[in-house]
């Protein structure tokens, strides 16, 4: 008698209906995923770059075909608008793909070398070759971008890929899979695990060649600590809490538009968020009053026309709930949005800015992952480059000035993965940019020749066309060593020494 298989119910969040089900991966077929995988990866990786880039294509050109399809699925899966679905979602997605496509073959190519002087007459390489079954586990805020882009990245690197996608947004994972089977990807390249914890534990324990993790610092340093057992090579996009920074000669009103777009895009479910807004001094109660406009400006809800979505996972609320009772007992002050006593029930919460914190608080040091914004200002360049960096993470962070030369000095010190002047967050929006974080928010980089890169061994080729009996570097040593010490001593001190020292090196190098 054959075992029930267990379903994942989609909740709407935005509208609490049941939307859909979709059948759980039993953890007994782990095995099986990575024997496929490896299967087929002896023949994807022997593909070339433009053969796999075939298939992408075929990929490209299905969701473009079906975008308005797929926006839809991603909008009701998250609770968020359908046109941050598109923007957010499907464009940068289908970026990644032109991107791989254009500049994929040239990155992964064999690429030429220096050799040094002791090798002279050798030639040098770098050869990328893929690792094998990748593990990708994605997260449930932008749940077709941060899937599909590392995904995208490890085909074409050769490697097959086992994708076990958030839970929260099992519609999502399950439009992945359709996607690439619609594509006509060969059997076994692409497999796709629906389930909870348990299901991504497992796979995580089932020995993959790599692992590329996306979600909380705490699932990533559990996930880091299985792979190190087994030496598997990760890449972990964690979390954030970035900094952004307003000085008095920014273009305020452009600021404040900024401020209420990158707090609250995705109702502040975004890694890169603008979660600690940092304003000079002299100008901070006009730029609290322009913030303030553009919050009341916003419209929540799930209509083609709303600004702002709903939360996505329930147990989300709890932490931005937590947070701001930890400020306002502390004597936090709520500028925008409402006291969490008042809070209705649902999955949306008010937008809110918080005034009058310090960076004691939970709403300073801790990720909030929501619609909630502290600001603070503050008194010199140097002040804000402290507070800035005063934090276990450096994913991203802005900085605001008409003063190019400043934004540039002030974005050099701070220690973060990017750093976007008279912008925010859009740096994850350039595929030919590397993505990832400093300290807590990450280990690696993917996106441009790295986000291919990191998929493959890297191999070092040295050739000789081995037409001589012998190196000057081999046995036997004997008169040898003044020899050398000539030689380094020219190369390394005038050109004028080493090119009369040159000839008498190269009569050598024939005669051998």
């Amino acid at each position: 008698m054959e075992a029930i298989q267990e379903k994942l119910k989609v909740i709407a969040p935005a509208t609490g209906e049941q939307i859909g089900e979709v059948p759980e991966t039993p953890v007994s077929q782990v095995k099986s995923f990575y024997q496929k995988g490896k299967t087929a990866f002896m023949q994807w990786s022997s593909l070339t770059m433009a053969e796999r880039g075939k298939y992408l294509s075929k990929l490209k050109e299905i969701m473009v075909e079906q975008m308005e399809e797929i926006a839809k699925t991603v909008a009701a899966d998250t609770g968020k608008v359908i046109t941050e679905a598109l923007i957010a979602d499907i464009m940068p997605t289908l970026d990644c793909i032109d991107h791989i496509l254009k500049h994929g073959e040239k990155s992964l190519h064999r690429q030429k070398a220096k050799t040094p002087l002791l090798l002279i007459g050798k030639k040098s390489f770098v050869e990328y070759m893929p690792r094998g079954v990748v593990l990708i586990i994605s997260p449930w805020n932008y749940p077709l971008q941060l899937a599909m882009v590392p995904m995208l990245s490890a085909l074409a690197s050769g490697n097959t890929v086992i994708l076990k996608p958030s839970e929260v947004t099992p519609l999502v994972g399950k439009c992945i899979e359709e996607l690439f089977g619609q594509a006509g990807f060969p059997d076994g390249v692409v497999q796709v695990a629906h389930g909870g914890k348990e299901v991504g534990a497992a796979f995580t324990n089932g020995k993959p060649d790599y692992i590329f993790f996306t979600g909380s610092v705490r699932t990533g340093k559990m996930i880091q600590q299985v792979a190190a057992k087994e030496l598997i090579p990760t890449t972990l996009e964690l979390g954030g809490k970035d900094p952004m920074i307003v000085f008095a000669d920014a273009h305020l009103e452009r600021a404040a538009k900024g401020a209420a777009w990158a707090a609250f895009t995705n109702s502040g479910q975004v890694c890169m968020s603008a979660e600690r807004l940092y304003v000079e001094n002299s100008i901070y109660p006009k730029f609290l009053s322009l913030l303030k406009n553009e919050i009341l400006s916003l419209k929540q809800g799930t209509d083609m026309d709303s600004d702002v979505g709903s939360m996505t996972f329930p147990a989300q609320i709890e932490i931005v709930k937590e947070q701001l009772v930890n400020a306002l007992n502390n004597g936090a002050k709520l500028e925008t949005g409402l006291y969490p006593e008042e809070w209705k029930n649902g999955m949306f919460l008010p937008l809110t800015v918080v005034s009058n914190v310090n960076h004691k608080m939970k709403i300073i040091q801790e990720e909030s992952f929501g619609p909630l914004l502290p600001i603070i200002p503050f008194e010199s360049e140097e002040d804000v480059i402290r507070l800035a960096n005063d934090t276990v993470f450096g994913l991203n962070a802005s900085v605001w000035t008409k003063d190019i030369d400043k934004a540039r000095r002030v974005a050099s010190q701070l220690v973060s993965g990017a750093v976007v002047i008279n912008d925010a967050i859009i740096s994850i929006a350039n595929h030919g940019l590397p993505f990832g974080g400093a300290k807590h928010s990450g280990i690696g980089r993917y996106h441009g020749d790295a986000g291919l890169r990191i998929f493959c061994h890297e191999k070092a080729i040295i050739e000789d066309s081995g037409r001589k009996k012998t190196e000057i570097h081999w046995y036997p040593y004997q008169d040898k060593f003044p020899l050398f010490i000539q030689l380094f001593k020219s190369y390394f001190r005038t050109k004028r020494e080493w090119l009369k020292f040159a000839q008498t090196y190269m009569r050598i190098l024939k005669k051998n």
